[in-house]
């Protein structure tokens, strides 16, 4: 393998330039301040975990997992998500603190991807995580939540899809009792969205017509609170009529939130991580392909860490509301610009100061005068070195000494 150029970087890791970094921290601050109003308190946890532990209580699988041996020859992994670290910390820095629990969080999170998948390596989520409430109302809670979080992004037109782990175990169960092997490869495809190969799936299982019928027609339970009562009839599984009343209820609780516009109810939805055991969700927005937040309930993650509790929560996908989210975000429009001379340098960095200590962008420039400077149309603004200013301050040299 040939070393690489100085000025390459890892497949899958990105630069971020200032304008970009500037919209993301606009992004991350405007969230977790949402966040805060809804009483989540932010955490955060180390960038490295033990394999041991959190990586392998993440079910992220090995193969998407970045590992690196420390100097005792320790397993370690860079996180992959972080629902398993806020566990860990649950179940052991706040083991005293009484549930429910709200904590929040932004951090970078990473899994090895093949190369030519042209996807992330490292991404950025910003999240919660309602830890001891079993409730229906709680998983209202994190998809209302989540609905906030989107708007305070800047992300407008958008759509949350929910489903319930339970329901399609339940139904798989009971009309494909035994046959784990095929409906492993069902919720596969359900999982990928492959409703072709879904179907092309059930026809090589050469099942009866009836229930050929009844396993298609998942495929058509997408909408409102009536997907509730065509699933209510479509299987007696105490399991799949369980999962299927606390959508209910959920449903129920969003009616009263005031936010069922922005979502449909789809019993197709599994969750991608095997850890979930109930309510799942994705929020997809306008003109975007991906998923820009994903949540759900675990209620047995914690056990893993000595601390049984139910939880649920969701993670804003960061980066890709960062492709979406458009306009100036904390640009050079906002800034100001003090131009000076050596006469005028005294008068020009005090002001700066007095300007920066009132909240003030200030950038200060020597010059020996202002034939750098263009006056834009708008207002005050000008342009110099290649970058607009919102207001441009002289200090040069004149008859009487030095000012503005």
């Amino acid at each position: 393998m040939s070393k690489p150029k100085v000025f390459e970087k890892p497949t899958g890791v990105k630069d971020y330039l200032p304008h970009a970094v500037a919209k993301l921290r606009h992004i991350e601050r405007e969230v977790l301040q949402c966040m805060n109003r809804w009483g989540y308190e932010q955490i955060m946890t180390p960038t490295m975990e033990y394999y041991d532990t959190v990586g392998a209580a993440s079910s992220t699988s090995d193969q998407k997992l970045f590992k690196l041996l420390n100097n005792r020859g320790t397993t370690l992994v860079l996180r992959s998500e972080m629902t398993s670290p806020i566990a860990r910390v649950v179940s052991s820095l706040l083991k005293e603190q009484p549930f429910p629990l709200r904590l929040s969080y932004h951090a970078n999170v990473f899994r090895a991807i093949e190369e030519e998948a042209g996807r992330d390596a490292e991404f950025f989520q910003t999240g919660v995580e309602l830890v001891g409430d079993a409730s229906a109302a709680a998983d209202a809670e994190v998809v209302a939540l989540a609905i906030a979080s989107l708007k305070a992004a800047g992300v407008e037109r958008f759509k949350i899809a929910m489903g319930h782990v339970g329901f399609l175990n339940g139904l798989f169960e009971e009309t494909l009792k035994g046959r784990q092997d095929e409906q492993e490869d069902l919720k596969k495809c359900l999982l990928g969205r492959d409703y072709v190969g879904y179907r092309e799936r059930l026809r090589e299982l050469a099942l009866e017509e009836p229930l050929q019928r009844e396993l298609e027609g998942i495929l058509r339970l997408r909408g409102g609170s009536e997907i509730c009562e065509q699933a209510l009839q479509l299987s007696g599984d105490a399991t799949a009529q369980a999962s299927i009343r606390h959508l209910c209820e959920i449903w129920d609780v969003l009616k009263a939130y005031g936010v069922c516009e922005h979502v449909l109810i789809d019993l197709t939805m599994i969750g991608d991580f095997s850890y979930y055991t109930g309510m799942t969700f994705e929020g997809y927005a306008a003109d975007l392909g991906f998923p820009v937040v994903s949540g759900g309930r675990y209620d047995n993650l914690l056990t893993q860490f000595g601390r049984p509790a139910p939880a649920t929560g969701f993670a804003l996908k960061t980066n890709r509301i960062l492709e979406l989210v458009g306009g100036e975000a904390e640009g050079d429009g906002r800034r100001l610009l003090i131009g000076y001379d050596r006469a005028g340098r005294d008068h020009a960095l005090a002001e700066a100061q007095r300007l920066r200590e009132s909240g003030a962008v200030v950038v200060t420039e020597p010059m020996e005068s202002e034939s750098g400077i263009e006056r834009l149309p708008d207002g005050g603004a000008v342009r110099y070195g290649g970058r607009t200013y919102g207001v441009f301050m002289p200090f040069f040299k004149t008859e009487g000494g030095s000012g503005a």
